[in-house]
């Protein structure tokens, strides 16, 4: 049954309000609506679609869903779904930056997300241990995930450069034969003509520039090098946000200044708390960078230019790819990049919980010759104990991650009361 656009749009609006959780959650949250509950999608088209969205840069989740609607209903369904599984996030994460940036200062505040971010390192670990399943089969996987991590952590390689090589390596291993996907028994759409795929490109890089373009030409300098880089991550988000957290750390806070370290800390462990793809973190370091540089008109700005750089290529993706899933799923040399793109992010996700649970064990953390280097002296043994509840409330307990991170930000409150 092919559905309206109304009905679309109730549909994908309960989906984005709901997606908290992760991709896992968020993926098996459009599984049960769109092929068990209303079968608007056979099993086979559902897992060959996400196969596809595993292949490109940006949040696949999201990329999911607007190829759901655009498989639904053509590009206005596609446009809806993608939009609506956004929108609730970025509304969230718009009101908590600015009440951050107005009132994170305060210590009780400060005790808080000091719980959130003990809490940030169990998850990130989870993260790891789920993705290393999946991308980690064999002895190479192994070792090219192991190269990530010394790569990034130790020898500060840029991230775009462990992803190119990666994929190149899981080219050259990748086997001729056929490759038996999911999708390759679903009825294809209907052929596009190439012209129209160029018309397709030509619109959605257009749409991607133009406010960069409006930004440089009225010599917003700040607007324009913030919209730059973060188009260029749209380019590399390879494995999700967690991939490209440290690289886009380094940026934001060593050669940009835009924020602190404490400050990028912070917009993981919220962004961990909102619904939507957490690739949302870029937004809340705009409306931050912004905040700081001009206040709340240029935080808005900043925080909308940043949303937009993000979540534009990934329409650009989809349209333009969508009627060509078939055939690129059946070509086993892609299918061997993305592979080793992925064993060398678990070496990457690898590198972020190291740095991450160095800067919240250690108040102080220098860059040494050989990555980073925690000062003995300045363990903070109330943040280490935090992280061991916070293990055993989300590993031990399995309370759901929503409720465990606003338990540890009540137990850390807590104890800025009684210490």
């Amino acid at each position: 049954m092919r559905p309206s656009l109304a009905q679309l749009f109730h549909v994908f609006a309960r989906i984005g309000v709901l997606s908290f959780g992760g991709p896992a959650a968020q993926i098996s949250l459009m599984h049960t609506e769109l092929v068990e509950r209303r079968s608007w999608l056979g099993e086979k088209q559902f897992l060959g679609a996400l196969s596809f969205c595993m292949l490109l840069p940006g949040p696949e989740a999201m990329q999911l869903a607007t190829y759901a609607g655009w498989r639904l209903r053509g590009v206005p369904g596609g446009l809806i779904a993608g939009l609506l599984f956004v929108l609730p996030g970025a509304l969230v994460i718009t009101a908590l930056a600015l009440g951050y940036a107005s009132y994170g200062q305060m210590p009780v505040v400060q005790a808080a997300f000091t719980g959130i971010k003990a809490a940030v390192i169990v998850i990130v670990l989870q993260a790891l241990l789920s993705l290393s399943r999946r991308a980690l089969s064999g002895m190479s996987d192994w070792l090219l995930a192991g190269a990530g991590f010394v790569a990034m952590f130790f020898l500060s390689v840029p991230f775009p450069l462990i992803i190119a090589v990666a994929a190149l390596w899981g080219m050259m291993r990748a086997t001729s034969a056929p490759t038996d996907t999911a999708a390759a028994t679903a009825p294809p759409p209907a052929p596009v003509p190439f012209s129209q795929t160029l018309v397709t490109i030509a619109t959605w890089v257009t749409l991607w520039g133009l406010p960069i373009a409006v930004a440089w030409a009225f010599n917003a300098e700040f607007l324009t090098d913030l919209a730059l880089f973060f188009s260029k991550l749209a380019v590399v988000t390879f494995g999700g946000a967690y991939a490209v957290l440290a690289y886009m750390t380094q940026a934001v806070v060593e050669t940009n200044g835009w924020l602190t370290t404490a400050q990028m800390i912070d917009a993981l462990g919220l962004a961990e708390t909102t619904p939507g793809p957490l690739i949302l973190v870029t937004q809340f370091v705009g409306l931050l960078a912004g905040y700081a540089e001009g206040g709340l008109a240029l935080a808005l700005l900043a925080g909308g230019m940043t949303l937009w750089v993000t979540f534009t290529p990934c329409f650009l993706w989809i349209f333009a790819g969508a009627p060509y899933v078939e055939a690129i799923l059946a070509r086993p040399r892609l299918k061997g990049a993305l592979a080793g793109i992925s064993a060398a992010v678990v070496g990457v996700i690898l590198n972020l919980s190291v740095w991450f649970a160095l800067h919240v064990l250690f108040e102080t953390v220098a860059r040494g010759p050989l990555g980073p280097l925690p000062d003995p002296a300045s363990f903070a043994p109330i943040n280490a104990g935090l992280t061991v509840i916070a293990g055993i409330i989300l590993l031990g307990l399995r309370i759901p991650m929503i409720p465990g991170l606003a338990l540890m930000a009540a137990v850390a409150g807590g104890l800025h009361f009684v210490l």
